[in-house]
């Protein structure tokens, strides 16, 4: 009897290929795709498209026509408004920069979805990413770079837990994005060119602070100061969701050369300008670490670590604490280290683990 496995289905070309290559090699493969756009946002997203709005739906269910096989909508508006929404707004409002589509990796598409898809029998669940699982001579499960650096999506994977890893396929990771586009076309499927989505589905205009402030009814942090690192007066900023570590553009203050944001201050509502070099850092501290390919830290390790989804990644030493926090310090100073971001750490071409920046 063939082993059962949901496809996450988005609407997308990556995701509709998953499956037909799942059909291929003899699984009994059920299409899903995750409603989890807010009502009331519902027409804005649509609109947008995106990986979440009605037309991703729509798309989708054709696919599955097409490839013949069954198609279902699973809701999880709840699941995605208390993990991922609220998540968000709560980042910006401390001060932190966010990432939500890790956040909705963890918790929607592979916590929430697995959990139904066990539910109805199903062996595994299998998505679009760009990325493969294997499992180590240690005998844990560990995400592994895909074969095209150019659309690796490990960065965004590195706190899914073994279980979610024991029971995930990943077809697209053996593949080049044009290869899976060729395959797109030569099959037939109507989303073959259909563009990547970039933008945070829940937010298509990209103005967080505005989403932020809707979110809490107005109730924002205001006005405040921007200070130069002595702690002089330099200004006044828009309120600190407005900005992020690195940034440089949308200041609205001029001081005759180029400035970036080092630090915010939400104790004293203040925005750190400074200098280029300001911006750069040998060491970061993180929580909340998620071990994949170690199964802890003991004692000191050298490995690479990347701090953004575009970081080609750094030499960095792991020095474990005895409060669980991680001391990374870099071979080289980084740019930018951001507050609510994730550093995942690699040895070669697998994920070891990561945490989130404090």
């Amino acid at each position: 009897m063939a082993q059962k496995v949901v496809v996450g289905m988005s609407g997308g070309v990556d995701s509709s290929v998953a499956a037909y290559l799942l059909k291929q090699q003899g699984y009994d493969v059920i299409g899903v795709t995750m409603q989890i756009w807010q009502p009331e946002d519902a027409c804005t997203v649509s609109e947008h498209g995106g990986c979440c709005g009605q037309s991703a739906v729509e798309d989708a269910r054709r696919v599955a026509q097409m490839l013949e096989i069954p198609h279902y909508v699973m809701n999880f508006r709840k699941e995605f408004k208390t993990q991922v929404i609220d998540y968000f707004v709560d980042e910006y409002l401390h001060g932190r920069t966010p990432n939500p589509c890790n956040a909705c990796n963890r918790h929607i598409k592979w916590e929430a979805l697995l959990r139904r898809s066990l539910q109805i029998g199903a062996d595994y669940i299998a998505t679009g990413h760009y990325a493969r699982i294997e499992k180590l001579p240690n005998g844990r499960y560990a995400i592994r770079n895909s074969v095209t650096a150019r659309k690796d999506q490990t960065y965004a994977l590195y706190n899914l837990t073994q279980e979610q890893l024991a029971h995930t396929l990943m077809p697209v990771g053996e593949y080049t994005k044009e290869q899976i586009r060729q395959i797109a076309s030569e099959i037939g499927l109507l989303v073959a060119d259909k563009p990547d989505s970039q933008d945070i589905c829940f937010i298509p205009d990209n103005d967080y602070a505005s989403f932020v402030e809707k979110e809490r009814n107005g109730n924002v942090p205001p006005v405040g100061n921007f200070v130069d690192k002595q702690g002089n007066i330099l200004g006044q900023h828009k309120g600190i969701t407005h900005y992020t570590i690195g940034q440089r553009k949308g200041l609205g203050i001029a001081v005759g050369h180029p400035i970036f944001v080092t630090e915010i201050r939400t104790d004293t509502n203040e925005v750190v300008l400074g200098e280029h070099e300001d911006v750069f850092t040998d060491s970061l501290l993180c929580d909340r670490v998620n071990y994949m390919g170690m199964e802890d830290l003991h004692e000191e390790r050298h490995v690479t670590a990347k701090i953004r989804y575009a970081h080609a990644g750094e030499g960095c030493t792991l020095i474990p604490r005895s409060d669980g926090k991680i001391k990374c310090v870099f071979d080289k100073p980084v740019r930018a280290v951001t507050p609510g971001q994730a550093v995942v750490f690699y040895d070669g071409e697998y994920v070891l683990g990561g945490g989130s920046i404090l």
